[in-house]
């Protein structure tokens, strides 16, 4: 029995077609009959036939692969885009090379640099750069898309993001229909955290509520979340309601609640942002924004396969609409406290 690996040439003559048909098959084309498609694929399982993937790409000058670079993969909301993300890719014949920046840049490594040297056909970064100069050198030589930031790019890099302003215009609403006018806001960092703050503090103003506006920074972790409630939930003229810039700091915020004797929602309200799978646990059940991190991902993916296609120009944004998902994690104001009582 020959332990010679199978080749394109074995397909066909197994097929009874040409090496060009097999190698279209192969490479997904539409201009393949369904009969003769189908039986290339039988004849390629039974000889258990697997394209020279390093060869391939040096005919095609391609590596089908993508660069994917996520800011940080503590954050479960990458999840759901990175899985929009990686269904179109697939679909498009294309694999993911996935790196952490937030490691790399710990290590010392090029942000960029991997992808470069590998040969990646494009770049898509998933959140903010810890180093956003780092983008300005990889899109001079690739394709590049934003993902889920708002900050300044270079021309040609198109941004795909949630509307973050609109989201948390959206869940300050619905605290303030609750009753609640002591609203505070454990706010984010950079444009988005930005974003999120100006919904908020734009949202209090056009009710009347300035004066009650309240601003904690958080650095987006649980344990960050939880020592900005603290912070504001032991003040003596504590807030009836926390808006958390993200889930995670949300789970510190109810933490932190916890740990102070108050109910939630019965004493203080507490929302998120993202709509991650921990916001949908059903001990937590957390109201907040779901800002549609699937379809994110279809559209950066999108945008990058358009530019591997030849469509070139300044880059352009698009933005997601979104939803709020009301839970078990906001009710009706708390009547005021007696005067000269604490609660």
């Amino acid at each position: 029995m020959s332990s010679r690996a199978p080749t394109i040439r074995d397909v066909a003559e197994r097929a009874g077609v040409s090496k060009s048909l097999v190698s279209l098959v192969l490479r997904g084309s539409d201009q393949v009959s369904r009969e003769k498609r189908e039986a290339v694929l039988r004849a390629a399982r039974e000889l258990g036939y697997r394209p020279n993937a390093a060869a391939r790409s040096l005919s095609e000058r391609r590596t089908r692969t993508v660069g994917v670079l996520v800011n940080d993969l503590r954050n479960p909301w990458y999840a759901e885009l990175l899985d929009g993300l990686n269904s179109v890719l697939h679909t498009a014949g294309l694999r993911m090379l996935l790196a952490d920046a937030r490691l790399n840049r710990r290590a010392g490594h090029d942000l960029p640099g991997p992808f470069l040297d590998l040969g990646v056909d494009g770049v898509i970064v998933v959140g903010t750069l810890p180093d956003p100069a780092a983008l300005d050198a990889v899109a001079a030589h690739l394709p590049s898309v934003v993902a889920g930031a708002r900050e300044p790019v270079p021309d040609g890099v198109d941004v795909v993001a949630g509307d973050d302003e609109r989201g948390a215009r959206l869940v300050t609403e619905h605290l303030i229909g609750l009753g609640h006018r002591r609203i505070a806001h454990l706010a984010g960092y950079g444009a988005v955290g930005a974003l999120r703050r100006r919904g908020y503090e734009t949202t209090m103003g056009e009710r009347g509520l300035t004066g009650e506006v309240r601003v904690e920074p958080c650095d987006l972790t649980e344990e960050g979340g939880h020592r900005a409630a603290v912070r504001l939930l032991a003040r003596p003229d504590r807030p009836t309601a926390v808006l958390a810039a993200n889930d995670i700091a949300a789970v510190g915020a109810l933490s932190a609640a916890a740990d102070l004797g108050l109910t939630v929602p019965g004493d203080v309200s507490v929302t998120g942002y993202d709509n991650t799978g921990v916001a949908r646990l059903r001990h937590l059940w957390l109201t907040t924004v779901d800002h549609a991190g699937h379809e994110m991902g279809h559209l950066a993916a999108r945008c990058l396969l358009d530019r591997l296609a030849g469509a070139g120009g300044a880059g352009g944004l698009r933005l997601t609409e979104p939803t709020l998902q009301v839970r078990g994690t906001t009710g009706p104001a708390a009547p005021p406290l007696p005067h000269g009582v604490r609660g």
